[in-house]
């Protein structure tokens, strides 16, 4: 497909899903400007637009190109500054040319995107401010002075603030956007003037600039909070080509390279562990604060940190598909997509707007009219409810929330794909969880060993030389053991694995059989004792092998997947909760029974994928709200059909972009700290909605009894959407 020049042409018969970075917005009102001017071009089937994370995807088909949309963007006052990618039905195509436009209009809207990436006083917003507050004084100055140019100088003062507001109501006018904070903004400034208050008009437009800045370094705090994960990648990596080791930019990496990490650097890139052992720090990844031992076959991440000693390790994922970028890029679609509440809040504001300003003109005009009131304070008091009336502060309130929360969950290692899955999770009533990989650590483990007429370790020894070299679960449960044991491992020579049986070798000069406990029984019988044994850690879920020497039976070794360390404690925070625990697990009843019984859990076992979906069902059925907890695979169907579906994982592609929610360090109580997240942002979002609308009803009666005017009047918007944004923020630094 041609394209040059920052412009790419589509296939008329192709849909295409298309991401840009936009400079500029900071608020729902911004958002909507570039949504309405981007609906507009032929071709555009659908707009997401978020403002917190400075993005914007376009659905379209036809031949739409970037540029075109560069230029709807540049018509609402704003400026794309890069492309991040293209779906198309046909297939995938990933990008990262540039779709630049270096003279933009940041100027129209009065910031950048980069406002506050830098020293503050350099953002233009700041300079804007600063010049209308500085004429403000130099006015009040010359007024004191010269009193007879007193109107003039407030009148200078006010220009320098109104007329870049000005130009972005008429923007937002030509597209089709009536009641925007700046043409309310502009409508009252021009009408203070009209009536003769000057220079409370020239006060309000610097109270509206201020609080726009304040909102500009809320947002920029916001969208860097979750910007932030990217700068935890090295820019730098030590590659190894053609013998020798040079340093490179990480973002160069190519995917089957092999980096070496030495102990203290930053991991470069998403990869597995080819040499060496170590300890890495994960927590900037999956928030687990100890380290996690590391070895070879073992998968690391990108901006995780080696820790004890050097590591060789092939690249896996090139830059921009690493397990940070891609958390970070899911984040930020999901703050585009708009939660339940966040909607009717849109739709309530489409009419909550008119209305205001309706009651507005009848407050200036029928007191005037009906009672002969005086024209200049009722048309005063008209202007003044204009100002409460502007919706920032209502409109903000949940998208502010919301992203905070998807924030503060992806710097936990929570991912949650949107605001409808935030808020579904808070009305959880029951939790369906998967057994292997989801309550227990989905690989066996060594739990008894039962020796006769031998010390335990000579038991793990002997059965450790058998199974050097197999990559088979119980075989690396049982050298596992051997090593925490500290129990040597001896050479083993004429090795033989007997299939479904086991596996024979020499160990020193003695014959050695370790299997199952029927293969066993070929070769050697067990005694009363130990069969009854057997039969106790069969009941028990437990997989038993025997070890037989010379022909005697001369230990058993119980092995099963065991309960994650935090999956009873994970459950009960789930109960505090109100919500019900189910197992659901494709295991045996015996097993999944014992499991179940030393967690405190409700099992159904014997479940192949279509039985797991229809208990999903059954339980909507009865009313209840169900997340269901999975790997993302065999629970494909149960997933689907559930309120919410959840994936646990360590950051891998299941993980990431299976599901609605993926928990990235698989701790099973992660799932209760969703849910409080949830349920606080919702309480978060309560309180936003409840201070804006109560300043606004504070104002509304203060103004039309007289008590207050126009620059109190512009703090029940500005104000209060301050307030909120600072109040969602809180989030990001709540402990969950």
């Amino acid at each position: 497909m041609p394209h040059g020049a920052g412009t790419e042409l589509v296939e008329a018969d192709e849909t295409h899903r298309s991401r840009f970075r936009v400079a500029g917005m900071d608020c729902a009102s911004c958002a909507s400007k570039v949504e309405s001017a981007v609906r507009r071009l032929s071709g555009v089937a659908d707009v997401s637009v978020s403002a917190t994370a400075g993005t914007l995807t376009v659905t379209h088909g036809g031949f739409v190109a970037d540029a075109e949309i560069a230029g709807a963007v540049k018509a609402a006052g704003y400026r794309v500054t890069g492309r991040e990618g293209s779906t198309a039905a046909s297939g995938h195509h990933d990008h990262q040319h540039g779709v630049e436009d270096e003279a933009g209009a940041a100027g129209l809207h009065g910031h950048d995107h980069d406002d506050f990436a830098g020293p503050w006083w350099r953002s233009p917003k700041v300079h804007l401010t600063a010049s209308c507050g500085l004429a403000l004084v130099i006015a009040y100055l010359v007024g004191r002075a010269y009193p007879a140019a007193d109107r003039w100088a407030f009148l200078a003062a006010l220009a320098i603030g109104l007329v870049p507001v000005a130009r972005r109501a008429f923007v937002a006018l030509r597209l089709g956007i009536s009641f925007s904070i700046e043409m309310l903004m502009t409508i009252a400034a021009v009408g203070a003037v009209i009536i003769g208050a000057t220079e409370e008009a020239a006060a309000v437009v610097f109270l509206f600039l201020v609080g726009e800045l304040l909102e500009g370094v809320a947002a920029g705090r916001a969208r860097a909070s979750i910007q932030g994960l990217t700068k935890l990648v090295p820019k730098t990596a030590l590659v190894e080509r053609e013998g020798r080791t040079a340093e490179v930019p990480a973002e160069r990496l190519s995917v089957g390279e092999t980096v070496l990490v030495r102990p203290g650097d930053r991991i470069p890139a998403d990869g597995t562990v080819v040499e060496g052992e170590s300890g890495v720090d994960e927590a900037p990844v999956t928030g687990e604060s100890v380290p996690k031992r590391k070895g070879v076959d073992d998968p690391v991440f990108a901006g995780t940190i080696n820790g004890d000693g050097a590591l060789r390790v092939k690249v896996t994922a090139a830059a921009r598909d690493n397990t940070i970028a891609r958390v970070v890029r899911l984040v930020e679609e999901a703050q585009e997509a708009k939660a339940p509440t966040e909607r009717f809040i849109d739709r309530f504001s489409r009419y909550y707007t008119p209305a205001v300003v309706a009651v507005a003109a009848l407050v200036a005009v029928l007191p005037p009219l009906l009672a002969g009131a005086n024209w200049n304070e009722w048309i005063y008091k008209g202007l003044a409810i204009l100002l409460i009336g502007c919706p920032c502060a209502l409109v903000i309130s949940t998208p502010a929330a919301i992203a905070a929360g998807l924030s503060a969950g992806a710097r936990r290692g929570l991912l949650m794909k949107g605001g409808v899955v935030l808020e579904s999770l808070g009305r959880i009533t029951v939790a369906a969880l998967d057994k292997t990989g989801t309550l227990t650590e989905g690989r066996p483990k060594v739990t008894d060993v039962v020796s006769s007429g031998r010390a335990d370790r000579e038991v793990l020894s002997l059965a450790a030389a058998l199974e050097t070299g197999s990559s088979h679960p119980l075989a690396k449960a049982i050298l596992d053991k051997a090593t925490e044991a500290g129990a040597p491992v001896p050479p083993a020579s004429e090795a033989s694995a007997l299939g479904g049986k086991g596996v024979t070798a020499k160990v020193g000069g003695t014959s050695v059989f370790l299997g199952s406990v029927g293969a066993a029984s070929e070769r050697s019988s067990l005694n009363e004792e130990q069969s009854a044994r057997v039969e106790d850690l069969r009941g028990e879920g437990k997989t038993v092998s025997v070890l037989v020497v010379d022909g005697q039976v001369s230990g058993l070794i119980a092995m099963r997947d065991e309960p994650r360390a935090d999956a009873k404690v994970g459950l009960e925070r789930l109960r505090e909760l109100g919500i019900r625990a189910v197992m659901v697990t494709g295991d045996n009843a015996r097993t999944a029974a014992a499991i179940a019984s030393s967690l405190g859990i409700e099992p159904r076992a014997d479940l192949l994928p279509e039985d797991k979906q229809r208990i999903v069902r059954e339980l909507q059925a009865k009313g209840e709200k169900v997340a269901k907890v999975g790997d993302g695979i065999n629970d494909a169907p149960a997933l689907a059909a559930a309120d919410v579906g959840i994936a646990m994982g360590g950051g891998t592609d299941v993980a990431l972009e299976t599901a609605d929610a993926a928990v990235l360090h698989g701790r099973v109580a992660d799932i209760a700290r969703m849910v409080d997240l949830s349920r606080r942002t919702m309480a978060n979002i309560k309180t936003n909605i409840g201070l804006s609308l109560g300043l606004k009803a504070v104002f509304l009666v203060t103004t039309i009894l007289g008590v207050t005017g126009l620059w109190p009047a512009i703090l029940a918007d500005t104000g209060a959407t301050v307030l909120v944004t600072a109040n969602a923020l809180r989030l990001l630094s709540a402990r969950i």
